[in-house]
């Protein structure tokens, strides 16, 4: 929308080039092409772009906005108006699947904003052929007839309508018939044979206007997504070493971070996408407070008992890292304070529409065994995930118990109603290279895997149904 004009007797003709950036690497590379609109500043593309998707991994993704201006192939020869830089999750995660964005990249200049729509593919692998004509049209040009062609939109999840497909124009006639032509069923209704589509006809002209000529309209609405709510723990007991000794696992050289560092951008970074407001609860627990040095177990890592939340990932680095510099590291290591405290805002709604992620990150063993056990037990009935990083050369084996894959954790009879629970050492994840940004999407990749599975089987036990909204 509104994009640059750089043509000087029209319009521009604006394509957009998507490149995708793999995992663990700093390489783009071209993905595809839509096809060029002409002399328009506001286009509505026709071709799509078919991802794979997955939860657990950072999908960046790239889109350019050139005019083109001449034949060549090459796009570095084109006019460039602007580019915008998301990661898949993000438009996944965003209010009803739609994102816009700023376009940036020409100096001084306002480039306009890009759209982007996400929606999950269905299987169908039907294709429908069809063949139009009209009568009577309007006619809509001073010296002739009209010049109709077609306009197919599918409609979206929220409601909104997206263009799927154009007919050839045929000149000079108000009684047109288009030729045949085939689409595949989840490109026009993503195999849903009961969903509304839209099709308009327009008018075209030789200076690359179009003039509406008739078209009906229809909405259709559909369910918000479920939100994810994430919350971070991290340890500050005195076993981590002295934060300011190059042994210590919270040091962070000028080179590059800390072991706790690492494991909270690698894991926040991508759980961040999903979470609308990008405001995250942020604790520590095992450590002792200024001014009167009392042991706290869940303390806001930006000192503000009454507002924890730190904006963004960025956020919580800095406040952990100011913590680091104002609280003495204690014990013991204790992490049912902070899993009760989480699990209370989870059982505030449970009827799908809110989902909690608790991040814990830690060294050493783990003190209270008995009531950890209880409060998994307990938050297994709630929409609610744990997810531990343990750091450093200590064995885990509490943690690989907590993890509940092979046995589920039970507590005074009661056994867990789901596995919610997912513990990873941090050092299987390290490269040997010393490559940093591997070492944290090996990590995140395979703790947030079961996420989904473990969300998916809250909702299947309370037995919540995808719910249409009021159109």
């Amino acid at each position: 929308r509104n994009l640059l004009d750089m043509d000087t007797f029209s319009k521009s003709d604006p394509v957009v080039v998507l490149f995708v950036q793999g995992s663990g690497s700093s390489e783009w590379k071209e993905f595809g092409r839509t096809e060029v609109i002409d002399n328009t500043l506001n286009p509505d593309f026709v071709r799509k772009f078919v991802l794979d998707y997955y939860f657990e991994e950072k999908q960046n993704l790239r889109f350019d906005v050139y005019n083109v201006d001449s034949k060549s192939c090459s796009i570095l020869k084109q006019d460039f108006l602007g580019q915008a830089f998301v990661a898949l999750g993000e438009v996944i995660g965003s209010q009803r699947g739609r994102l816009e964005r700023a376009l940036t990249g020409v100096p001084g200049k306002r480039c306009g904003t890009i759209l982007l729509l996400a929606e999950e593919l269905s299987n169908c692998r039907d294709i429908v052929t069809m063949q139009l004509c009209a009568n009577k049209l309007d006619k809509k040009d001073f010296f002739g007839k009209s010049d109709p062609f077609l306009v197919f939109y599918r409609s979206n999840e929220d409601g909104t309508f997206t263009i799927c497909h154009k007919t050839e124009v045929v000149k000079n006639t108000l009684n047109p018939v288009w030729q045949p032509f085939t689409i595949p069923v989840r490109a026009l209704c993503n195999g849903d044979y009961d969903r509304t589509v839209k099709i308009d006809v327009y008018d075209w002209d030789r200076d690359g206007r179009t003039r509406h000529a008739v078209g009906p309209a229809a909405s259709l609405a559909l369910p918000p997504r479920t939100q994810l709510n994430f919350t971070v723990a991290i340890d500050f007991t005195a076993s981590n070493g002295m934060p300011s000794q190059p042994t210590s696992l919270h040091y962070a050289s000028p080179y590059q971070l800390s072991a706790y560092a690492l494991a909270l951008k690698a894991v926040g970074e991508i759980i961040q996408d999903y979470d609308s407001d990008k405001l995250f609860p942020a604790y520590g627990f095992g450590a002792k407070l200024p001014p009167d040095g009392k042991i706290s177990h869940q303390f806001p890592l930006n000192n503000n008992a009454d507002n924890p939340s730190c904006a963004g990932i960025e956020g919580v680095l800095e406040s952990y890292l100011q913590s680091l510099r104002t609280v003495q590291l204690y014990g013991p290591t204790n992490f049912a304070p902070i899993i009760n405290q989480v699990a209370g805002a989870a059982a505030q709604v449970t009827d799908g529409s809110q989902y909690h992620v608790l991040l814990i990150i830690t060294d050493g063993v783990i003190s209270d065994m008995l009531q950890t056990k209880e409060a998994i037990v307990t938050a297994s009935a709630l929409p609610m995930s744990i997810i531990i990083v343990g750091v450093g050369p200590a064995e885990f084996e509490a943690m690989e118990e907590l993890d509940g894959d092979e046995v589920r954790v039970s507590s005074r009879g009661r056994y867990a109603e789901r596995d919610i629970v997912q513990f990873v050492p941090f050092r299987d994840y390290v490269d040997d290279s010393g490559n940093q940004v591997l070492s944290m999407a090996r990590l995140a990749k395979d703790v947030l895997a079961e996420i989904p599975e473990q969300l998916l089987s809250y909702m299947k036990t309370r037995d919540i149904k995808p719910r249409r909204a009021d159109p």
